[in-house]
């Protein structure tokens, strides 16, 4: 679970009744799938054939350049997190990363669950006594590409929603 029971408004565009410009919406979308293609080779050094999660990836960008529908990116996002489905480890983690970029299209709060997928990617990455360090490079590695306009947003939402996220963002900066 990485959404909130109560929708945030921040994560609601205006035009659904939110705070959340389209502009501000397409660099959450962007940043996400900045998340999740960082951990993409994890996805592919095991399932190399499989397409899903990268295709996941374009089409939220494609997304953002209004390309495509909305309904295009979420629909890639759902077929990355099944070929999450059938895998452990980073491998799995790497590729629901890839799906939750792809559905900030339709539900911008998203936006977290691509860089907790990530983090937990890079976690499973490496041995057990090496994974809390990965992770919080990894976090730093994700804030530090925060466009300016979401920063404070993010990093927000990071602090509210962290426990829900498996406390990946347990990072002091």
């Amino acid at each position: 679970m990485i959404l909130p029971k109560v929708r945030d408004p921040r994560f609601i565009t205006i035009r659904r009744g939110g705070t959340l410009t389209d502009a501000d919406h397409r660099l959450l979308a962007l940043w996400a799938a900045d998340c999740a293609e960082h951990v993409l080779p994890l996805f592919e050094s095991v399932q190399s054939a499989d397409p899903r999660p990268r295709q996941a990836i374009e089409q939220v960008r494609a997304w953002t350049r209004e390309e495509i529908r909305m309904s295009d990116s979420r629909a890639a996002g759902g077929h990355a997190m099944a070929a999450a489905r059938v895998l452990t480890g980073a491998a799995r983690h790497a590729a629901f990363a890839a799906g939750q970029a792809a559905v900030v299209a339709h539900v911008a709060a998203h936006e977290l669950g691509a860089a907790a997928y990530a983090i937990k990617a890079v976690r499973a990455a490496v041995p057990v006594g090496e994974a809390e360090g990965a992770g919080r490079r990894e976090c730093r590695r994700q804030r530090d590409r925060l466009p300016e306009a979401i920063r404070e947003l993010v990093l927000d939402d990071q602090r509210l929603r962290n426990e829900i996220c498996w406390s990946v963002f347990d990072v002091v900066d």
